[in-house]
């Protein structure tokens, strides 16, 4: 029996890929595309386009921490609410949220196969950090 498609997602965004590679190959489908807006602009990503991004990533924080906040799922699609929180070289002992994302994933074969995402950065005020929880 495959495990709940819900499961992967979240094991997905909580594993450490930033840090370990070989990750992907377990979660993202061989044919995988990533539709991404976000603040800087639009990003049509493929497996080897997010392994480059996330090595890059992994030379700027320490850690990368998800925390999921809504994670609904319905048939092979499953939409994931989150903030990254990250800790850097210079402040390793401080966890800093530093975007919040909401994704859309198809899934194939149990693995994350289309999805479909959009980001903003962090915003100063407390309000808009009470919403994300």
């Amino acid at each position: 029996m495959s495990k709940s498609k819900k499961k992967i997602v979240r094991d997905f965004y909580n594993s450490d890929f930033f840090n370990d590679p070989s990750l992907l190959k377990k979660y993202l489908h061989p044919e995988m595309e990533l539709f991404w807006n976000a603040k800087t602009g639009y990003n049509h990503m493929r497996i080897d386009d997010v392994r480059v991004m996330s090595q890059e990533a992994a030379k700027s924080f320490d850690s990368v921490r998800a925390k999921v906040t809504h994670l609904v799922g319905k048939g092979d699609t499953v939409t994931i609410r989150f903030t990254y929180y990250v800790t850097t070289m210079e402040r390793p002992n401080e966890e800093e949220p530093i975007a919040h994302f909401m994704a859309i994933w198809e899934l194939r074969d149990d693995k994350l196969y289309r999805g479909y995402q959009m980001s903003q950065p962090i915003e100063e005020g407390a309000d808009a950090m009470v919403s994300w929880k």
